[in-house]
């Protein structure tokens, strides 16, 4: 008797949150106001074509969708080069803050190739604006072999550059191949759910209960709708403190609203909010066999220390941390900028041997 109660209480409970989520999946009237970013007038990332040499807009395909990248040669190619397969962070794009870094990597004589997932930026995909950890880990091995198969590539010289989201990506994806030969992982997503912990922890439990209680419905209307064939439920990647969005943080809006280009759409799909938490790239740690330049600055530190110790203990000599003294959004900009790039190409130059070494 005692068995049939648990299952009907068992029952009950899985209908009511049944009945929830499809409340809250259908429900009219949650659409999240728009933010648009204020964009600097000259972002840091516009090109002067009249002094750079134009780089090569070339595309490969993921299960049918085309995926658009930019590539850049270096001069003076006598042989295959190394490349730097380059992906930038959660929503963002290649256009918003990526082109510097790949500049310079041409300039020091690598091949780069920076490229948009599915779903963002240049690429196809459908619905817009959607950021899906499995997709995007595809689309970067997928860029990978593609670097591969270009004649002006040494596919046996291949590194992974990745910021932020994609930061945990190039971990995962070395991890899955042997043949990547070196990892670049600036302000790296390493474990979400520490990430987590660890802001339960600074913000108070009753803020963060709060922020969960607000945003967590978003991710639930937009992974419901997407089961139930429905339209995207979409919310900003950026927004001021206090908004609805991915990241109300000033640090965040300011940052990219000085490196997106004019036209960023500053949406994102909510799902990605009840599956950030979920994704945790240093569990991929030991089954890496390159080395791997971990750039992380205060922000890192404060949400993610054990993570970054995971990292030291298990590849030992192979890992090379550099912390840096700014916030998450602080490394793309003026000093701090100039100081990791700085450091990427000695490792890159060390690790891969351009022509100009």
């Amino acid at each position: 008797m005692i068995f049939l109660q648990i299952g009907i209480t068992i029952g009950v409970v899985i209908g009511a949150f049944a009945v929830y989520l499809l409340i809250v999946a259908l429900i009219p009237g949650f659409s999240v106001p728009q933010q648009r970013l204020e964009t600097a007038t000259h972002p840091p990332q516009e090109r002067d074509t009249e002094r750079l040499e134009p780089r090569k807009d070339v595309a490969f395909e993921v299960k049918g969708t085309s995926l658009s990248a930019w590539l850049y040669l270096p001069e003076g190619r006598s042989a295959p080069v190394p490349c730097i397969v380059m992906s930038h962070g959660l929503g963002a794009t290649r256009d918003a803050g990526l082109e510097p870094y790949a500049i310079r990597f041409r300039e020091a004589g690598f091949a780069v190739l920076v490229f948009d997932y599915r779903h963002l930026g240049g690429s196809g995909g459908e619905p817009r604006q959607l950021v899906w950890i499995p997709y995007q880990l595809e689309d970067m091995s997928a860029a990978v072999e593609y670097a591969r198969g270009l004649e002006e590539i040494d596919p046996n010289r291949i590194a992974l550059w990745g910021t932020s989201l994609s930061g945990g990506h190039v971990i995962v994806t070395a991890s899955m191949d042997d043949r990547v030969s070196c990892v670049s992982a600036q302000c790296p997503l390493l474990d979400g759910a520490e990430t987590g912990i660890a802001a339960l922890k600074i913000e108070g439990i009753k803020a963060s209960i709060g922020r969960a209680l607000r945003m967590i419905p978003h991710g639930q209307r937009d992974l419901v709708r997407s089961w139930l064939g429905l339209s995207p439920h979409r919310i900003p990647l950026v927004g001021k403190q206090g908004t609805v969005a991915v990241l109300p943080d000033p640090a965040a809006w300011d940052a990219l609203g000085q490196l997106a280009p004019d036209d960023f759409v500053n949406e994102v799909c909510a799902r990605i909010l009840i599956r950030m938490d979920k994704y945790r790239p240093v569990r991929s740690i030991g089954k890496v066999h390159c080395p791997v330049l971990l750039q992380v600055t205060h922000d890192e530190i404060s949400f993610q220390m054990s993570a970054i110790r995971k990292v030291e203990e298990r590849l030992g000599e192979l890992a090379e941390i550099i912390r840096y003294p700014t916030g998450h959004f602080g490394i793309y900009l003026g000093s701090n900028f100039e100081k990791s790039v700085s450091d990427q190409l000695e490792f890159f130059t060390r690790h891969l041997r351009p022509l100009s070494s």
